[in-house]
């Protein structure tokens, strides 16, 4: 890689960095609103180290003539993940006076939209740390949908290509440039973020709680104001906007843009979108007769709780109602099948996404015909769309390299001294960006603050490789990436 382009990127990553400098702006207003000013200077320290060292890297210039190929970009958005999350966890070490690994640790949950914690006394912290925390979920989900719109389709593995609206080409007949597509995407997210906001306020929350919600509501991050996540809110409202609202963050992006563009079905015709609210609503239906039938809950308390729980943990948010562990064997298991399902491309959800088991059906079901008909010529197709030998190698490769990174995580974790359930659970959360794990370390009332060191940083890989959809960062372990 030549040093302009390396000058490129690091221009890039100190526009990144200043830009998080002046978002630190925002935990500052929250603390003199709350006249929390004993936090104050720990987000201007913050806020004044990130600025500088952005501005170091940006005051150099813009190399001229360089252009930055595919495989540069591969290394632009691995970069930039690892060195935000460096200067996003100042803030944490100088309020929490906790070590900077628990500080990476929960920065890294927060980009990468995982809502895995290790702080305690939720109820009772900071305002600007809460605000902080929701923060970096709601920068996070933003970044992802950029990259999984612009940068993972040159890797084949986000599958946006699978759902152009009606086969349409975005560069050409939905938007005239890709810069646009981003402004709209974010206009959108913005807009549910403010809409969520004001349904969590009429739901029953304050202010304050429910823009932080509200944010981590539509980047599926998870992280809450309150150690009890939603069971701090009876409001049977409370919940059910968290639903909707997990539930229109896991929505392909692009779609919501071309509806507003004048593609009014565009939604609604996305087999990935139908696929994934039918699973949705027959899981809640299923699971909350079930609870309902071995708890003493009422028919509609019981799908309210499991709506709210699998929704949660399908959407890879991490909101807890309730500790569902203990409903039984039966649930335990469900919900460490849940956590693999994840929502569609294109959207904040982590996950294998729903695309992915979609395709394998259709590839099943030609293949069974196949065997029945050995000389028929079967088409196969999904969304509008021929599954070619790229589409296929590449669910086949990333589910791959998916499965074999959780178990090299889990392998890792019980080498460091974990129990088999915490071990192989923790690594399957992380990877899949879902938050919490099972049993009674990680589980959906527990956090992650006893793990030994070594356990969070290997958990921090894994959330990595999870949000960037593995591929992403292990071109650039290749021998051919690094070559001219």
């Amino acid at each position: 890689m030549s040093l302009p382009t390396l000058r490129m990127i690091g221009f890039i990553i100190g526009l990144f960095l200043i830009t998080l400098a002046v978002s630190m702006i925002f935990p500052m207003l929250t603390l003199l609103m709350f006249e929390r000013t004993d936090d104050l200077d720990a987000f201007l320290w913050s806020s004044l180290v990130t600025f500088v060292a952005g501005l170091a890297v940006v005051l150099p210039g813009r190399p001229e003539h360089v252009h930055l190929r595919p495989r540069d970009m591969y290394m632009l958005t691995t970069a930039s993940w690892v060195v935000v999350c460096c200067f996003a966890a100042l803030p944490m070490v100088l309020i929490q006076h906790i070590s900077y690994t628990d500080s990476f640790f929960e920065t890294m949950s927060g980009i990468t939209t995982t809502g895995s914690t290790v702080l305690t006394g939720l109820d009772s912290a900071s305002p600007g740390l809460l605000i902080w925390r929701s923060m970096l979920h709601w920068l996070g989900g933003i970044g992802f949908i950029g990259m999984a719109v612009a940068i993972l389709p040159l890797l084949r593995v986000g599958g946006m290509r699978l759902f152009q609206t009606e086969s349409s080409d975005w560069g050409e007949k939905v938007m005239p440039r890709s810069h646009m597509v981003a402004k709209f995407i974010l206009l959108v997210y913005t807009s549910l973020t403010v809409i969520g906001a004001f349904a969590f306020w009429a739901a029953g929350m304050t202010p304050f709680e429910s823009i932080n919600h509200s944010m981590a509501a539509i980047s599926t991050g998870g992280f809450s104001t309150s150690d009890s996540s939603l069971a701090n809110w009876k409001q049977p409202a409370v919940h059910w906007v968290a639903v909707i609202l997990m539930m229109l963050g896991s929505l392909p992006f692009t779609l919501y843009v071309a509806t507003f563009r004048g593609h009014r079905k565009a939604l609604l015709k996305d087999h990935q979108v139908r696929g994934f609210v039918g699973f949705l609503v027959a899981s809640w239906l299923v699971v909350g007769t079930w609870l309902w039938a071995n708890s003493e809950n009422n028919w509609m308390d019981a799908v309210r709780i499991v709506a709210v729980n699998i929704t949660s943990v399908v959407t890879t948010t991490g909101f807890a109602l309730g500790d569902y562990t203990l409903w039984g064997s039966f649930s335990v298991m469900l919900f460490f099948y849940l956590t693999f399902v994840g929502g569609c491309s294109g959207s904040t959800a982590g996950g294998l996404k729903i695309f992915r088991f979609q395709v394998a059906y259709q590839l099943l079901k030609a293949n069974l015909q196949q065997l029945v008909h050995p000389r028929a010529v079967i088409k196969q197709q999904y969304n509008g769309h021929n599954l070619d030998d790229d589409i296929v190698r590449s669910l086949i490769t990333f589910s791959f390299f998916f499965t074999i990174t959780i178990g090299v995580i889990a392998l890792g974790l019980c080498l460091i001294g974990l129990d088999w359930v915490t071990a192989l659970t923790g690594a399957a959360t992380a990877v899949c960006n879902v938050g919490p794990g099972l049993g009674p370390i990680i589980g959906p009332v527990g956090n992650f603050s006893t793990l030994p060191d070594s356990a969070k940083w290997l958990l921090t890989v894994g959330m990595l490789l999870g949000r960037l959809e593995i591929l992403t960062v292990l071109v650039l372990l290749t021998p051919a990436f690094w070559k001219h």
